[in-house]
């Protein structure tokens, strides 16, 4: 490997000094410089010109300059576009409606978050009872001028005497734990710091509580180095963190991380044990009633997934995929912990299990039925008690609580039904409204239907379509293509403000259910990883070439979306089939399937990409790593793309997008605009203000007004 550096940080002020222009209708990108840097995988030399782009950019000036000179180019691009402050306005008014969490109850009070409109973040509220006043317990929009210290987690202690709260600033994935005293309102002095990826569990005694952290970084390394060698700790409460007593570690598997969970009864704590993303995991207990026990293993492999429920006293209920790739509920008993021994619960259906809660002494099943939700009900012994009554086709969250409860709380929304938000009681099956959105349009307006079209090999697939009634499929729609595919996600038809806007100006939506999500259970999802990586890509080319030849729109009119793993997802379609599309918005994407675990978090998601290390694995990332499709595929004509990513995303870290960029606006041999916008005092997008949500998605659909000639309707 050799790396030679090229000129410095003069030249790149110099030229971010004549960048913004505008001449013979093409733009005149800033112009990166390229290192003669080389990495040799299995024998085979790949070139990185653009390594020095991977520098932190609060630490490089050079990068920072680099920021700066590229958001000069986009935003001088972004505001001669007439259409924007109209598109910005409306989107305003439309995201300016009263919106809620679903409630959670622990002991006899209620919590839920609220935000009245435009609220930068969401305030946190309690109720003593249903039809009493809330009280306002925490309000993250008083923490910063800015609105970028958000309210990330809480944590209620069993007799709702004290609530554990997360910190984050500036779109960090970490956190730092602070506690409210609730019947005083007062703050403790009991700080937790350099959390991420954890929970707290409290003891029944409301003296303290289980968290994971990880250690200290090194100071300049908060924001890029490899998260490693998480532990297990008991925080008493009034005692420094420094007292806190360790619990579990194991510095023999440092890419081991920790989920602690006490049961209701108080009796254990629970240890999920995770390496990656894949839903496989080990599973641990302690008696808590042996001050002195070590966590002993039950489940000690990472072969299935093992998500704790709940127990009757040595009785552990677990949802597995073990011999059931789309779940189902099992009873394991500690004195009988072998699993010839497990007894199975809920079996297996014809629909993915979603997810599970063990609330009123009932497990309440949430489904997907080809990513539509369904919920049903079954008592402790398996018996089929009923189904929840959704109000239509659509997605439902929610169905939290505790066995002793009577009642739970879930939320229903679709493409275009907002959300609202229902109170279920457990004996009655009754569901009642507790709040329900107002938002300023009409729902009739519009229609919402599931076609399946088939993939490059024959697979069957889904995709939901929402748009105006009565539009003409003449081919000639603005259309826009939403995907993820990966990490066992499932999408399902939710209400987005944005989509909604999209919709009204006269665009069509379209959300296709990838192979690598989790609408059909484990099989779905693996035949969307590692070497099977490359079907999720001829899936999302598949939807666009249906609504192509079913004549919603055209290439020049369609446009593809997704962000994190959808941020790959697009980058790889749109080198692989660049002339398919008009215009492409990929965000916070995985850009170098090379070097992606080499950062932050990243090495957890070798489940699902494989790793470069693996020399059969390394020729597939390398096959579709878009980063690489550009520097390989020399000058072509690429559609117009807008990259978005934020100074701050400690998840997949800013370099991937700023990779990506500087190789795409050198590879774009036609006119069509690469531009990105870069994002400061953001993350991966947890966190973020709702005013800088507002101006991004604007920003965001000003550009394909532009680039796609779109003719937006209702705008004033």
């Amino acid at each position: 490997m050799r790396c030679t550096l090229a000129p410095g940080i003069s030249t790149i002020l110099m030229l971010a000094m004549s960048v913004s222009l505008l001449a013979q209708g093409q733009l005149r990108y800033p112009e990166t410089k390229q290192v003669e840097h080389y990495d040799t995988y299995h024998g085979i030399k790949v070139p990185d010109p653009y390594r020095w782009l991977e520098e932190d950019v609060r630490k490089s000036a050079e990068v920072a300059a680099w920021v700066e000179a590229q958001n000069k180019v986009t935003f001088a691009f972004l505001e001669a576009i007439p259409e924007r402050p109209a598109i910005r306005k409306r989107l305003t008014q439309l995201w300016n409606f009263e919106r809620y969490t679903t409630p959670f109850k622990v002991g006899q009070r209620y919590f839920y978050e609220r935000n009245d409109g435009l609220q930068n973040q969401n305030a946190l509220y309690m109720l003593e009872r249903l039809d009493g006043q809330p009280r306002l317990l925490l309000d993250p929009n008083t923490w910063s001028k800015d609105g970028t210290i958000a309210l990330a987690g809480v944590a209620v202690s069993d007799d709702a005497r004290y609530l554990a709260y997360a910190v984050q600033e500036a779109g960090s994935d970490w956190r730092t734990w602070k506690i409210l005293e609730l019947d005083t309102g007062r703050t403790l002095e009991d700080l937790i710091k350099w959390t991420k990826f954890t929970q707290l569990a409290w003891t029944k005694d409301s003296r303290g509580f289980f968290y994971s952290r990880f250690d200290e970084p090194k100071p300049g390394q908060e924001f890029q180095a490899l998260n490693l060698n998480q532990k297990v700790y008991y925080h008493r409460l009034g005692t420094p963190q420094s007292d806190d007593v360790l619990v579990y570690a194991r510095p023999d598997q440092p890419e081991w991380g920790f989920i602690p969970e006490v049961t209701e009864d108080g009796r254990y704590l629970i240890l999920t044990v995770y390496k990656g993303t894949d839903d496989k995991y080990r599973i641990y207990y302690k008696d808590l009633a042996e001050p002195y026990g070590l966590p002993v293993a039950l489940i000690d492999h990472f072969e299935n997934e093992y998500t704790f429920l709940g127990n009757d006293g040595p009785v552990f209920y677990f949802k597995t995929d073990l011999h059931a790739p789309r779940g189902r509920i099992i009873a394991v008993d500690l004195r009988k912990p072998k699993p010839e021994h497990y007894r199975e619960i809920v079996p297996q259906s014809e629909h993915a299990m979603i997810s599970v809660s063990f609330v009123g002494n009932l497990f309440i099943v949430t489904y997907l039925q080809d990513a539509k939700s369904l919920v049903r009900l079954y008592d402790v012994q398996g018996k089929h008690i009923r189904d929840v009554e959704l109000p239509g086709i659509g997605s439902v969250t929610g169905f939290s609580g505790r066995r002793s409860d009577t009642e739970t709380f879930y939320t229903f929304s679709s493409f275009a039904t907002p959300p609202s938000i229902y109170h279920y009681n457990l004996i009655t099956g009754q569901s009642n409204i507790f709040r329900r959105a107002q938002v300023d349009f009409r729902p009739g307006d519009y229609e919402v239907k599931q076609v399946f079209y088939k993939s490059k090999d024959g697979t069957r697939v889904p995709m939901f379509i929402a748009h105006k009634k009565g539009i003409a499929m003449d081919g000639n729609n603005p259309t826009l293509l939403y995907g993820y595919g990966g990490f066992n996600i499932a999408l399902t038809p939710t209400f987005s403000v944005s989509r909604l806007l999209w919709m009204e100006m006269g665009g069509v939506f379209a959300l296709a259910n990838l192979r690598g999500g989790g609408e059909y259970g484990e099989e779905w999802h693996r035949a969307g990883t590692r070497l099977n990586k490359q079907n999720v890509f001829d899936d999302f080319i598949a939807a666009a070439e249906w609504l192509i030849a079913n004549k919603y729109t055209r290439p020049g009119k369609l446009a593809i979306q997704g962000g994190s793993n959808g941020g790959l997802l697009v980058g790889a379609c749109m080198t692989q089939r660049p002339e398919l599309f008009g215009a492409c918005l990929p965000a916070v994407g995985v850009m170098d399937m090379l070097r992606f675990h080499k950062f932050t978090a990243g090495r957890y998601w070798v489940d699902d990409y494989g790793s470069p290390d693996n020399p059969e694995e390394f020729k597939a990332l390398y096959a579709y790593s878009p980063y690489h499709a550009l520097l390989r595929g020399g000058k072509r004509n690429y559609p117009a793309t807008l990259i978005t990513t934020a100074d701050t995303d400690d998840r997949v870290v800013p370099a991937h997008s700023f990779k990506f960029a500087a190789a795409l606006q050198a590879q774009q041999a036609g006119n069509a605009p690469v531009l990105i916008r870069i994002e400061t005092r953001a993350g991966h997008g947890a966190g973020k203000p709702t005013s800088k949500w507002i101006e991004e998605i604007a920003d965001q659909w000003a550009f394909l007004v532009k680039v796609l000639d779109f003719r937006p309707q209702n705008l004033d």
